[in-house]
């Protein structure tokens, strides 16, 4: 069995683009894998087809996972985002290709079934929200489909510092939304790398009475030392990761425990088994994992076979219900989450297959995605439909 063709498929989510891959054998059998990067999907989708297509993947045995991967991370010399993207993807959907060649699902290839549950916690749910109470019931709303976790930014466009005023309306903000759903639901705070060390534990500070499950990349996630800094000096636990790229970088983090909660993006670090050994890594730190995903569905359907197979799997990030309406039409066979759980299909591969016909009824929008420190995403973001 060898690699014979690759197609990729743009198209758009709203605020994001998607790009998925299908990679064909000569056997017939197909995998997808899918390579989205915000700000930077046709730029991915350029280096798939110029630099990793001919030079690496064509002609390949798709089981020859480990190998592929170790070329393609050596060769193209100077890592980042973007090209570790293109890699992620393709590995992604190599082992669609190798599960249904087995006759079973990615994570009975990995380690097997480690969880009989998949807890979720939702993600864009505060869309349209603006004010406190506005959020306040947004949450109750996010709550009642079953979610025992919340993840919001309550920080607009703040950089580098923050004004009293505005933390004061920060507090306020958190403050309603732990009123509005109880003491039993765990809010993560999401602090979007915006701060400078002594800020963020200004902020973590102030809302430690709130009882925050996490604060997630309060500082750059360029420098682990400021990180780790910010987690020695206060008490709610810290989650990072997810704008780490190699496995270096996360042993890095992980070797000086600047995190208590890991957030490798399957999509981003190098794929699956990549991911698998970065969660290896952090266990042997006594570090759990709650792998980061923002994008489309075939990038979630990794997570939840990483998730499926990893002992020390914490929690799943969801914004499945809180994406554009046509989210699930996008793919065949996907609807995973139930009551603020995921579930997975025992079915070979990844489970899922794309949809070409409602791809093509969302073309790629250019600049999808404004900055997240320009009033323009804020505007967006919290317009009320």
């Amino acid at each position: 069995m060898k690699i014979t063709k690759i197609e990729s498929f743009l198209c758009n989510a709203g605020l994001r683009n998607y790009l998925f891959l299908r990679l064909h054998t000569d056997t017939g059998l197909t995998g997808i894998g899918e390579a989205s990067l915000e700000w930077q999907e046709d730029t991915v989708r350029t280096l798939v087809h110029e630099f990793l297509e001919n030079r690496y993947v064509l002609g390949v045995h798709p089981f020859d996972i480990e190998s592929l991967v170790d070329r393609m991370v050596r060769d193209q010399y100077q890592g980042g985002a973007t090209v570790m993207t293109a890699i992620s993807g393709i590995e992604i959907a190599l082992w669609d290709i190798v599960g249904k060649a087995c006759g079973q699902p990615v994570y009975k290839l990995l380690g097997g079934r480690c969880h009989e549950r998949l807890p979720a916690y939702a993600n864009g749910w505060y869309g349209g929200a603006r004010s406190p109470e506005q959020y306040a019931n947004a949450a109750i709303a996010a709550v009642a489909r079953g979610y025992t976790g919340l993840k919001f930014d309550p920080f607009g466009v703040a950089w580098k510092e923050i004004p009293r005023r505005a933390l004061r309306q920060v507090v306020d903000l958190v403050s309603k939304v732990r009123l509005a759903v109880g003491d039993d639901v765990d809010l993560m705070i999401e602090g979007h790398g915006r701060f400078g060390v002594e800020t963020a534990i200004e902020i973590a500070h102030a809302l430690e009475p709130f009882h925050p499950a996490w604060f997630e990349e309060p500082t750059t996630p360029d420098s682990i030392d400021l990180l780790a800094e910010v987690k020695s000096r206060i008490s709610t636990r810290i989650a990072a990761g997810e704008r780490l790229y190699t496995v270096p970088e996360f042993f890095q983090m992980i070797s000086k425990r600047a995190c208590s909660i890991l957030q490798p993006d399957v999509a981003h670090c190098g794929g699956i088994l990549t991911a698998k050994k970065i969660a290896g890594m952090a266990a042997a730190q006594e570090i759990v994992i709650s792998p980061h995903c923002s994008i489309g569905p075939v990038a979630l359907a990794a997570a939840l076979h990483l998730d499926m197979c990893t002992p020390n799997f914490l929690i799943q990030e969801c914004f499945s219900e809180f994406d554009v309406p046509w989210r699930n039409d996008l793919v065949h066979g996907w609807n995973p989450i139930k009551n603020g759980e995921f579930e997975l299909p025992e079915i070979p591969g990844l489970g899922l297959e794309l949809n070409e016909a409602a791809i093509a009824a969302h073309p790629y929008v250019r600049n999808s995605f404004p900055s997240l420190w320009d009033r323009g995403w804020y505007e967006q973001f919290t317009q009320n439909e």
